[in-house]
Parts: structure tokens; sequence; C-alpha cells
């Protein structure tokens, strides 16, 4: 029974449900990348060198032969790979980039704002001890005691 209360409380943490949206969030965002490179970038690309399309690009190392398979390298299809890494991998860096600048904004303006309660809390302790200062104290026992020593003697 421990074992099951231990996983539960490691599946049911913020930060694995976290990273399961992010997971999916992920697989989504890769598609639309894919279709973003094939179908918007790769076909004007294409055009530009001469109407290829990078998908057909490949190397025949053996030809198809009846039934069997040609065997091919398709490098066309590794530079659309490449390319998606590369879009992927700026569009995470920009967004990255933009989470953190918006963190920093955040943790300045609370580091703002703790320095400014902090600056209050010490006028205000530096008020009330100088309030504390200027009030005049009262006597001590030996004053009062000589005070009424000396009134008794001037009295006789």
């Amino acid at each position: 029974m421990k074992l099951w209360e231990e996983f539960k409380k490691f599946a049911f943490k913020g930060n694995v449900i976290d990273m399961a949206v992010g997971v999916v969030v992920g697989g989504v965002f890769s598609k639309i990348v894919t279709s973003l490179v094939n179908d918007i970038i790769m076909p004007p690309i294409g055009l530009l060198i001469g109407g290829v399309d990078f998908a057909e690009l490949k190397l025949v190392l053996k030809e198809a032969v009846g039934e069997t398979a040609a065997v091919t390298i398709n490098y066309g299809n590794f530079i659309q790979t490449i390319i998606n890494f590369l879009i992927v991998g700026f569009s995470v860096f920009f967004m990255v980039k933009l989470l953190n600048k918006g963190k920093e904004i955040a943790h300045r303006k609370e580091r703002e704002e703790a320095e400014a309660k902090a600056k209050a809390e010490a006028e205000a302790k530096a008020k009330a001890e100088a309030e504390e200062a200027a009030k005049p104290k009262p006597p001590t026992t030996e004053e009062l005691l000589t005070e009424i020593r000396d009134l008794l003697a001037k009295n006789k």
C-alpha cells in the first residue's frame, strides 16, 4: 500500500501534470511546424531552386526490381527535418526568452515592492525610536529619593 501512496503522490504532483500537458501541446506544435515547413516554406524554396520538391530528393542506391522496393537515401526528407528542427528550436528559444523576460519583470516588481516595504518599515521604526527618545524619561528611584531628601532638608 505504501508503494501505491508514493506513486499517487508522484503522479498527481503539479509538475508531472504540467509535463504531460507540455508533451501533448508539443506533439500538436510539432504537427503545426511540420505543416508550416512542408506546405508553406518548402514550396517557395523548391520553386527558387528550380521547382524541386524536397520530399522527392533522394539518391537511388538500387533500383526497384519487381516487387522489391528501391533502396534510396532520402536526403530531401532529411533537409525538411533539419528545417523543422530549426523552426521548432527558434520558436522554443523565443518562447523561453519571452517567459524569462516576463519572470524578470515580475521578480523586479516583487523586489521593488519588498524594498519599498522594508524602507517604510525602517522609517517607521526610526520614527518610533525618535519619538521614544524625545519623551522625557521618568525619574529613577534614586532621583526621586534624592529629591524627597532635598525637600525634607529644605523644610526643616
